[in-house]
């Protein structure tokens, strides 16, 4: 399988972030490998591992449980080249996000942005990586929403204030908590299946006060160039499965079927096993591994109720939930549930 790899800016952007907080750069380029010059060539690329060994030993260095809050509350025009002017040239809030979905590919081989609506006109935006097994920082992940906002509020001239905020990481200590509070104005819900943002209708259609019609039109056709260049994407059958199981898994038990994702991929339930056959894994492992890691992720949020949690894996009874999670782990979700530390802990 290819390898994930991300624009060196990203890496810069850790860089500079850290430094600004006292960590000098040197150092941290000298413990992760990472060169901050590579950052001059806007097609460099470095392996998603680099990037997670950045956000993590930056993190531990500044001692910033809320590393990647700060790191996007520094964000200013062109941090990401072609990607951020075409991102700011957008006419509002919500076609700067759906540019954002496009155009992501420049600066990240496997993040994906998905923007749909919610019940009463919502605007959710969902971040996610598509392939099998790719995990992030949770620094990263709460970087990226955390500009969503940032940058939506530097566009639009106001605070964007988003209704719901979802983390797939568990909740970190008190004090990132309370960042995570004080930035997003709401108390983001942890554990779930993807990372995501809500705001209502109105503010994500407030317009772009310094959009340029003129430039849109320029910046777009180049950003369009870039990313025909660009090689691509390499989603496995595999990712793909796994993804689409995430959004069907909570709708009952026969939801989160092989002839519902087959049907969601346009071809037959036999040639879609035989896909998966090819890249060694089968349907039934994939969903019994995604249901595994989800539970993990919504017992680590003891606001769900474990009946729920039964529920929101595609379980018809808690009964069959409790079987799967002792098969998983040696455990009921119960025990499981007591046995977390302490938050800070460990």
């Amino acid at each position: 399988m290819l390898a994930i790899e991300v624009s060196a800016g990203i890496g810069a952007v850790i860089v500079d972030a850290a430094a600004a907080a006292g960590v000098p750069g040197a150092e941290l380029e000298r413990r992760t490998g990472f060169a901050s010059s590579w950052a001059d060539d806007p097609d460099a690329r470095i392996p998603l591992e680099m990037e997670t060994a950045l956000w993590e030993e930056a993190a531990r260095a500044t001692r910033d449980g809320a590393f990647g809050l700060h790191a996007a509350e520094r964000l200013r025009p062109g941090v990401f080249d072609v990607l951020d002017y075409v991102v700011r040239a957008a006419p509002t809030v919500r076609a700067s996000w759906e540019r954002l979905a496009r155009y992501n590919r420049l600066v990240h081989d496997d993040a994906v942005f998905t923007i749909g609506e919610r019940p009463g006109g919502v605007v959710r935006i969902e971040h996610t990586l598509s392939r099998l097994g790719a995990v992030q920082s949770r620094h990263a992940s709460e970087f990226t929403l955390a500009s969503l906002v940032v940058v939506g509020s530097q566009m639009s001239g106001a605070p964007l204030a988003p209704t719901a905020v979802e983390l797939l990481h568990a909740p970190p200590d008190a004090a990132a908590r309370a960042e995570h509070l004080r930035l997003f104005g709401v108390t983001p819900r942890y554990g779930t299946a993807v990372n995501a943002l809500e705001v209502p209708g109105d503010v994500a259609a407030r317009p772009v006060a310094s959009a340029d019609p003129l430039l849109s039109r320029i910046v777009v056709r180049h950003a369009d160039a870039l990313l025909a260049e660009r090689p691509s994407a390499a989603e496995t059958a595999a990712g793909k499965v796994r993804r689409i199981l995430t959004g069907l898994l909570g709708d009952n038990e026969t939801g989160a079927s092989l002839g519902a994702v087959s049907a969601r991929l346009h071809m037959s339930e036999r040639s879609l096993q035989r896909r998966l056959a090819d890249e060694g894994v089968t349907f039934d492992a994939l969903l019994d591994e995604l249901r595994r890691e989800l539970a993990l992720r919504y017992l680590a949020d003891e606001k769900v109720a474990i009946a729920e949690i039964a529920y929101l894996l595609g379980y018809s009874e808690p009964s069959a939930f409790h079987r799967a999670f002792k098969r998983w782990t040696g455990k009921t979700p119960a025990e499981a549930r007591q046995r977390r530390p302490p938050d800070g802990a460990g």
